[in-house]
């Protein structure tokens, strides 16, 4: 890098606005944060009725497979794959948060409507 790409890099007003950044409801939501506690951290969140509460879980954990899914096949047509065997356990890894992502649907189904 050069001198002027380190400055730019490093200067109070930047840092400022990146760390001053909060996020919505709602754009959590569309990042895949399904955690019912960490929604509970939003004023909104507890003005909601269980049913749509759920509904927006339900969206997230949909949202969430599907990056899920993306990063495994993304992986997965990486050219020379067989020469790489680091890259299966990036897949075994993506696996098992998917199977993460299941079994929190089965519990928070259960929480909610159980």
């Amino acid at each position: 890098m050069s001198e002027m790409d380190d400055s730019m890099e490093t200067t109070p007003q930047s840092t400022r606005s990146a760390s001053a950044r909060t996020f919505q409801l709602r754009e959590v939501i569309e990042m895949g944060e399904y955690d019912p506690e960490y929604l509970g951290t939003f004023a909104e969140w507890h003005t909601l009725s269980k049913p749509v509460q759920w509904s927006l879980i339900k969206k997230a954990l949909d949202i969430r497979e599907r990056q899920l899914v993306q990063q495994w096949a993304e992986i997965n047509n990486i050219l020379d794959f067989r020469l790489k065997p680091e890259l299966k356990i990036a897949l075994k890894n993506i696996e098992k948060q998917r199977h993460q992502v299941m079994k929190d649907r089965e519990t928070l189904l259960m929480e909610y409507f159980g």
